[in-house]
């Protein structure tokens, strides 16, 4: 088999897709197999498209794991022959091959050549995906009617592709734009943070369900900050800052990101990457929350009052004053001079 990403292979899998592109496959099926992307099984063509379709395609779908298709069409572009890409991805397939497929998805279609993908479709259920699913997909395709769930679902994750990019040759791979949604009782502790009833709250990731839940509220201070960094999982953290800067008492609302290294799987810093942005727009611009430091730590050793200070205001504007004394004469150094203040009887040095 080919292996996408793993450098030795990335020549071979493109000579795979230049092989389809030239009409040798009807069908090709890639799946992901230990975090890595794996040309699985081909079909050649034996009749038409329409009757090779249903026959070929919907024996390789499984109930549990997600897929992608590329199924050959008989039409053709000045590119060659035209081809329908595939995301399958079965509701009771793991949450994490879900995200692993959305991060890999936009690397596939631009390897294969977009010029030569027809049409895209995204299937829970076989009947999504089948020859007649792929015609009334057509016919929405032309006409203004309403998405259907498995359409808008396929709309939100080509909005959350626009930064996705994996090559062939490399093995970092990004998420960006996957949002969990908020849990009720995690939507109001960061509603009491921002009316300032609480100082702390920590969220963490439901995998199973596919949510941001709470996790704690515990009352936080600076010096109870580190005590708070789980170092073996990933969280999200909304801490107020109480501090003074140049006379003026503020509270500062710091998120901070704790993600524990390699403590960590490689889904878990994933979903945990992933979901932070989305999370911060909603309460930036839904909750109208202003946060004026977004951090990201790997323990909770330096979550000191010094550290928070520098971090949300930074040395080349902390010092910064208003108005800025004259400089001294520079031509005489000697004693340092006495001075009266007007109406003062004490004297001090300048």
């Amino acid at each position: 088999m080919c292996v996408l990403c793993v450098f030795p292979a990335a020549d071979e899998v493109k000579d795979v897709f230049g092989n389809a592109r030239n009409g040798q496959y009807r069908l090709l099926k890639i799946v992901i197999e230990n975090e890595e992307l794996v040309l699985g099984l081909t079909k050649p063509a034996s009749r038409s498209w329409e009757e090779d379709y249903d026959a070929l395609l919907l024996p390789v779908l499984e109930q549990d794991l997600p897929c992608y298709i590329l199924f050959r069409l008989d039409s053709s572009n000045s590119l060659g022959h035209e081809w329908i890409f595939i995301a399958w991805s079965p509701d009771h397939s793991p949450v994490r091959h879900k995200m692993l497929y959305a991060a890999t998805r936009a690397t596939i279609k631009k390897e294969f050549g977009l010029g030569h993908i027809k049409d895209e479709m995204f299937g829970t259920v076989k009947d999504d995906v089948s020859l007649s699913g792929y015609k009334k997909h057509v016919t929405a395709q032309s006409a203004p009617l309403p998405l259907t769930a498995a359409e808008e679902e396929l709309r939100q994750i080509k909005l959350s592709e626009v930064n996705t990019d994996i090559h062939v040759n490399t093995t970092k791979q990004t998420l960006q734009g996957v949002a969990f949604p908020l849990d009720g009782e995690a939507m109001n502790a960061l509603q009491k943070f921002k009316d300032k009833k609480l100082s702390y709250v920590q969220l963490m990731i439901n995998f199973e369900k596919e949510l941001i839940v709470l996790s704690s509220t515990e009352s936080t201070e600076v010096k109870d900050l580190p005590k708070r960094i789980p170092k073996d999982a990933a969280r999200y953290h909304f801490f107020r800052f109480k501090h003074s800067h140049e006379g003026d008492y503020l509270e500062s609302a710091v998120f901070i990101y704790s993600m524990p290294g390699y403590s960590c799987g490689i889904r878990e810093r994933m979903l945990y990457s992933s979901c932070k942005n989305p999370l911060l727009d909603m309460v930036e611009s839904k909750l109208q929350m202003e946060v004026e430091k977004k951090m990201e730590i790997d323990n909770g050793e330096d979550l000191t009052a010094d550290f928070l200070y520098d971090e949300v205001h930074p040395k080349q504007h902390a010092h910064k004053q208003a108005f800025a004394k004259p400089r001294g004469p520079q031509g005489r150094r000697g004693e340092r001079r006495i001075t009266r203040r007007p109406g003062d009887g004490q004297q001090d040095d300048d």
